[in-house]
């Protein structure tokens, strides 16, 4: 498989993603085609990195016995497309053709229930603390990806979850380096011509 073979998709899957399908979604209702890309910043415990837990909540295992916190989350019925953990690895939950449960009550441009026509990407972090860099190459290798493969996701369409729920949620936080992201997004268009 060649670099930008793993890239690509198959059925809304990601080739270089390492699959932990979610039970949480549904169809996006008729003619919706993703549109919006929304990043979202996750830990659990709050602020420690690493462990199954993300993917547990995601897909419905998480226990509330192993944390106190999780008592309040382990009964949600959420997920992402995709989870992108500190060391640059991406887990995709949910394909890209499918909605996804992630931006709960939300609005973009007048547009409200983003799950809709969105992609959901979740990163490892928190909003106090620097993500960290390889999070930020593989969360751009992943957008050019996506846009790729949805070409009505236009470069201003790329958001935080506080930029759709700005009284509900403040992830990715102060923390996430968007002119970073930029930068990178930038350099993989001039290499792509």
């Amino acid at each position: 498989m060649t670099s930008s073979d793993q890239w690509k998709f198959v059925d809304g899957w990601l080739a270089c993603a390492r699959p932990v399908p979610s039970s949480n979604f549904n169809a996006r209702p008729a003619e919706a085609l993703p549109e919006l890309i929304v990043i979202h910043g996750i830990s659990l415990p709050p602020g420690q990195y690493g462990g199954p837990y993300i993917e547990a909540l995601f897909t419905n295992q998480l226990d509330p016995a192993d944390h106190v916190y999780f008592s309040e989350v382990a009964h949600l019925t959420v997920s992402a497309h995709f989870l992108v953990r500190r060391d640059g690895e991406v887990v995709q939950f949910v394909s890209t053709e499918d909605r996804a449960w992630h931006a709960g009550e939300s609005c973009w441009e007048n547009r409200s229930n983003c799950n809709d026509f969105s992609i959901g990407i979740e990163v490892e972090g928190c909003d106090e603390e620097h993500y960290a860099m390889p999070q930020y190459s593989a969360v751009a290798q992943l957008i050019a990806a996506v846009r790729n493969q949805y070409p009505a996701i236009g470069h201003d369409a790329i958001v935080g979850h506080s930029d759709i729920a700005p009284t509900r949620k403040t992830d990715p936080g102060p923390a996430f380096d968007w002119l970073q992201l930029k930068q990178l997004l930038g350099a993989l268009k001039g290499e792509q011509g």
